[in-house]
Protein backbone atom coordinates (compact mmCIF):
# COMPACT_ATOMS: atom_id res chain seq x y z
CA UNK A 1 0.00 0.00 0.00
CA UNK A 2 1.48 3.35 -0.77
CA UNK A 3 0.88 6.83 0.88
CA UNK A 4 -1.38 9.47 -1.20
CA UNK A 5 0.94 12.62 -2.07
CA UNK A 6 1.26 15.87 0.16
CA UNK A 7 2.60 19.01 -1.18
CA UNK A 8 4.49 20.96 0.68
CA UNK A 9 5.03 24.49 -0.90
CA UNK A 10 8.14 26.96 0.32
CA UNK A 11 8.22 30.65 -0.87
CA UNK A 12 11.35 30.46 -2.13
CA UNK A 13 14.30 27.94 -3.69
CA UNK A 14 16.55 28.84 -0.74
CA UNK A 15 13.49 28.24 1.68
CA UNK A 16 13.02 25.00 -0.07
CA UNK A 17 16.51 23.79 0.28
CA UNK A 18 16.12 24.65 4.10
CA UNK A 19 12.95 23.06 4.64
CA UNK A 20 13.83 19.73 3.06
CA UNK A 21 17.08 19.75 5.42
CA UNK A 22 15.20 20.31 8.70
CA UNK A 23 13.02 17.79 7.69
CA UNK A 24 15.39 15.37 6.65
CA UNK A 25 17.65 16.01 9.82
CA UNK A 26 14.79 15.38 12.21
CA UNK A 27 13.39 12.43 10.50
CA UNK A 28 17.41 10.97 10.96
CA UNK A 29 17.01 11.81 14.83
CA UNK A 30 14.10 10.19 14.84
CA UNK A 31 14.76 7.48 13.49
CA UNK A 32 17.79 7.25 15.56
CA UNK A 33 15.94 7.66 18.88
CA UNK A 34 14.38 4.27 18.11
CA UNK A 35 17.38 2.45 17.96
CA UNK A 36 17.62 2.53 14.07
CA UNK A 37 20.27 3.21 11.49
CA UNK A 38 18.60 4.78 8.60
CA UNK A 39 19.19 4.70 4.91
CA UNK A 40 18.47 7.37 2.84
CA UNK A 41 18.54 7.76 -0.78
CA UNK A 42 20.33 10.49 -2.56
CA UNK A 43 19.84 12.55 -5.88
CA UNK A 44 21.34 14.87 -7.98
CA UNK A 45 21.09 18.14 -9.84
CA UNK A 46 20.77 22.43 -9.08
CA UNK A 47 18.69 21.75 -5.86
CA UNK A 48 19.85 18.66 -4.49
CA UNK A 49 23.41 20.76 -4.52
CA UNK A 50 21.82 23.15 -2.39
CA UNK A 51 19.83 20.75 -0.17
CA UNK A 52 23.19 18.97 0.71
CA UNK A 53 24.89 22.13 1.83
CA UNK A 54 21.75 23.04 4.19
CA UNK A 55 22.39 19.91 5.29
CA UNK A 56 26.07 20.95 5.46
CA UNK A 57 25.26 24.16 7.63
CA UNK A 58 22.20 22.61 10.07
CA UNK A 59 23.93 19.29 11.07
CA UNK A 60 26.16 21.33 13.72
CA UNK A 61 23.18 21.95 15.68
CA UNK A 62 21.22 18.36 15.10
CA UNK A 63 21.21 15.68 17.04
CA UNK A 64 21.84 13.18 14.22
CA UNK A 65 24.90 11.10 14.63
CA UNK A 66 26.10 10.98 10.72
CA UNK A 67 28.58 7.78 11.26
CA UNK A 68 24.81 5.26 11.80
CA UNK A 69 24.03 7.00 8.71
CA UNK A 70 23.52 5.01 5.42
CA UNK A 71 23.59 6.67 1.87
CA UNK A 72 22.59 5.36 -1.02
CA UNK A 73 22.01 7.03 -4.72
CA UNK A 74 18.32 6.45 -6.51
CA UNK A 75 20.82 7.12 -9.79
CA UNK A 76 24.18 7.59 -11.05
CA UNK A 77 25.76 9.10 -14.41
CA UNK A 78 28.61 6.07 -15.44
CA UNK A 79 31.30 8.64 -15.09
CA UNK A 80 34.98 7.85 -13.99
CA UNK A 81 35.54 8.04 -10.35
CA UNK A 82 36.26 12.06 -9.02
CA UNK A 83 34.56 13.21 -12.10
CA UNK A 84 32.04 15.90 -11.01
CA UNK A 85 29.50 14.91 -13.31
CA UNK A 86 28.95 11.93 -10.75
CA UNK A 87 26.28 12.35 -8.55
CA UNK A 88 28.17 10.97 -5.51
CA UNK A 89 31.07 13.22 -6.13
CA UNK A 90 28.66 16.52 -5.92
CA UNK A 91 27.29 14.99 -2.88
CA UNK A 92 30.71 14.22 -1.38
CA UNK A 93 31.99 18.21 -1.78
CA UNK A 94 28.61 19.44 -0.66
CA UNK A 95 28.22 17.59 2.72
CA UNK A 96 29.63 14.02 3.14
CA UNK A 97 33.06 14.94 3.97
CA UNK A 98 31.49 17.91 6.43
CA UNK A 99 29.35 16.44 8.62
CA UNK A 100 30.91 12.37 9.53
CA UNK A 101 29.62 9.58 7.62
CA UNK A 102 31.08 6.86 7.86
CA UNK A 103 33.08 5.49 4.61
CA UNK A 104 31.70 2.43 5.17
CA UNK A 105 28.08 3.44 5.32
CA UNK A 106 28.38 5.47 1.36
CA UNK A 107 27.36 3.03 -0.94
CA UNK A 108 28.03 4.29 -4.49
CA UNK A 109 27.38 2.79 -8.29
CA UNK A 110 30.88 1.60 -9.91
CA UNK A 111 32.71 4.37 -11.82
CA UNK A 112 32.83 3.94 -15.83
CA UNK A 113 37.08 3.34 -14.74
CA UNK A 114 36.42 0.64 -12.42
CA UNK A 115 37.01 -2.35 -14.93
CA UNK A 116 33.36 -3.22 -15.28
CA UNK A 117 30.72 -2.98 -18.12
CA UNK A 118 27.68 -0.99 -17.57
CA UNK A 119 25.48 -3.87 -17.14
CA UNK A 120 28.03 -5.31 -14.76
CA UNK A 121 28.18 -2.09 -12.57
CA UNK A 122 24.61 -2.00 -11.95
CA UNK A 123 24.68 -5.87 -10.62
CA UNK A 124 27.55 -5.01 -8.61
CA UNK A 125 25.23 -2.16 -7.15
CA UNK A 126 22.36 -4.45 -6.80
CA UNK A 127 24.59 -7.18 -4.91
CA UNK A 128 25.61 -4.41 -2.24
CA UNK A 129 21.73 -3.38 -2.27
CA UNK A 130 21.32 -6.76 -0.87
CA UNK A 131 24.52 -7.29 1.11
CA UNK A 132 23.89 -3.98 3.18
CA UNK A 133 20.57 -2.61 2.57
CA UNK A 134 18.00 -2.77 5.16
CA UNK A 135 15.40 -4.05 2.96
CA UNK A 136 13.86 -0.24 2.40
CA UNK A 137 15.08 3.49 2.55
CA UNK A 138 13.76 6.01 5.40
CA UNK A 139 13.89 8.20 2.64
CA UNK A 140 14.13 8.25 -1.19
CA UNK A 141 14.86 11.80 -2.33
CA UNK A 142 14.17 11.94 -6.06
CA UNK A 143 14.14 15.21 -8.88
CA UNK A 144 11.76 15.23 -11.77
CA UNK A 145 12.95 16.47 -15.12
CA UNK A 146 10.92 18.78 -17.11
CA UNK A 147 9.81 15.34 -18.88
CA UNK A 148 8.74 13.77 -16.07
CA UNK A 149 11.78 11.63 -15.62
CA UNK A 150 12.49 10.46 -12.25
CA UNK A 151 16.28 9.12 -11.09
CA UNK A 152 17.17 7.86 -14.56
CA UNK A 153 13.95 6.19 -15.70
CA UNK A 154 12.71 8.61 -19.01
CA UNK A 155 9.15 8.63 -20.29
CA UNK A 156 9.27 5.44 -23.06
CA UNK A 157 12.40 4.17 -21.98
CA UNK A 158 12.76 0.54 -21.89
CA UNK A 159 14.84 0.52 -18.43
CA UNK A 160 11.42 2.09 -17.03
CA UNK A 161 10.41 -1.30 -17.40
CA UNK A 162 12.52 -3.61 -15.98
CA UNK A 163 10.94 -5.57 -13.56
CA UNK A 164 12.98 -8.06 -10.94
CA UNK A 165 15.93 -5.98 -10.21
CA UNK A 166 17.45 -3.74 -8.28
CA UNK A 167 19.00 -1.45 -10.28
CA UNK A 168 19.23 -1.63 -14.56
CA UNK A 169 22.02 -0.03 -16.57
CA UNK A 170 20.38 2.97 -18.90
CA UNK A 171 21.93 3.02 -22.51
CA UNK A 172 20.86 5.85 -24.98
CA UNK A 173 19.48 8.31 -22.27
CA UNK A 174 17.60 11.21 -23.98
CA UNK A 175 19.69 13.34 -21.28
CA UNK A 176 23.06 13.29 -20.89
CA UNK A 177 25.66 11.65 -20.51
CA UNK A 178 23.53 8.56 -22.51
CA UNK A 179 25.15 5.79 -19.93
CA UNK A 180 23.53 5.51 -16.40
CA UNK A 181 22.71 3.43 -13.80
CA UNK A 182 18.87 3.71 -12.25
CA UNK A 183 17.15 2.21 -9.52
CA UNK A 184 14.33 -0.08 -10.58
CA UNK A 185 10.79 1.37 -9.71
CA UNK A 186 10.36 -2.00 -8.05
CA UNK A 187 13.62 -1.03 -5.99
CA UNK A 188 11.91 2.56 -4.96
CA UNK A 189 8.98 0.80 -3.94
CA UNK A 190 11.05 -0.40 -0.85
CA UNK A 191 10.79 3.07 0.97
CA UNK A 192 8.91 4.45 3.90
CA UNK A 193 9.39 8.18 2.99
CA UNK A 194 9.71 9.43 -1.38
CA UNK A 195 10.36 12.91 -0.86
CA UNK A 196 10.19 14.48 -4.46
CA UNK A 197 11.94 17.75 -4.81
CA UNK A 198 11.36 19.94 -7.53
CA UNK A 199 12.42 24.00 -8.32
CA UNK A 200 12.07 26.30 -11.45
CA UNK A 201 8.90 26.89 -13.75
CA UNK A 202 10.39 24.06 -16.24
CA UNK A 203 9.35 21.51 -13.99
CA UNK A 204 5.43 22.91 -12.92
CA UNK A 205 3.97 20.67 -16.02
CA UNK A 206 5.56 17.38 -14.94
CA UNK A 207 5.16 18.62 -11.52
CA UNK A 208 1.35 18.71 -12.40
CA UNK A 209 1.18 15.35 -14.35
CA UNK A 210 2.77 13.57 -11.44
CA UNK A 211 0.45 14.64 -8.89
CA UNK A 212 -2.78 13.88 -11.13
CA UNK A 213 -2.57 10.21 -9.92
CA UNK A 214 -0.51 7.17 -9.27
CA UNK A 215 0.37 4.86 -11.83
CA UNK A 216 1.49 1.14 -12.03
CA UNK A 217 4.92 0.19 -13.88
CA UNK A 218 4.58 -0.33 -17.65
CA UNK A 219 1.13 1.48 -17.71
CA UNK A 220 0.43 4.17 -20.28
CA UNK A 221 0.10 6.81 -17.35
CA UNK A 222 3.59 5.88 -16.45
CA UNK A 223 5.17 5.19 -19.52
CA UNK A 224 4.11 8.95 -20.52
CA UNK A 225 5.26 10.55 -17.24
CA UNK A 226 7.39 7.83 -14.94
CA UNK A 227 7.20 10.13 -11.88
CA UNK A 228 3.72 9.07 -11.11
CA UNK A 229 4.81 5.50 -10.09
CA UNK A 230 7.16 5.89 -6.81
CA UNK A 231 5.50 6.33 -3.71
CA UNK A 232 6.22 5.36 -0.13
CA UNK A 233 4.61 3.25 1.96
CA UNK A 234 4.05 5.87 4.81
CA UNK A 235 4.07 8.87 2.90
CA UNK A 236 5.00 10.49 -0.44
CA UNK A 237 6.02 14.28 -0.36
CA UNK A 238 6.08 16.67 -3.01
CA UNK A 239 8.83 19.45 -1.67
CA UNK A 240 8.54 22.30 -4.33
CA UNK A 241 9.00 25.84 -4.80
CA UNK A 242 6.80 28.91 -5.88
CA UNK A 243 7.10 28.22 -9.42
CA UNK A 244 6.58 24.32 -9.26
CA UNK A 245 3.10 24.97 -7.01
CA UNK A 246 0.04 23.48 -8.89
CA UNK A 247 -2.10 27.10 -8.70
Amino acid sequence: MSAAPEVRSSASRSALATAVAVALLDRLADAQSRGEVPQVGLTGGTIADELHRELARLSPESPVDWSRVVLWWGDERWAPAGDAYRNEVQAHEAFISEVGVDPANVHVVPASDAGLSLAEAALAYSETMREHGAGSFEVLMLGIGPDGHVASLFPGHPAAQVRDAIAVPVEDSPKPPPERVSLTFEAMEHSRAVWFVAAGADKAEAVARALSGPAEIGSPEAVECPARVPRGTVETIFWLDPDTTPS
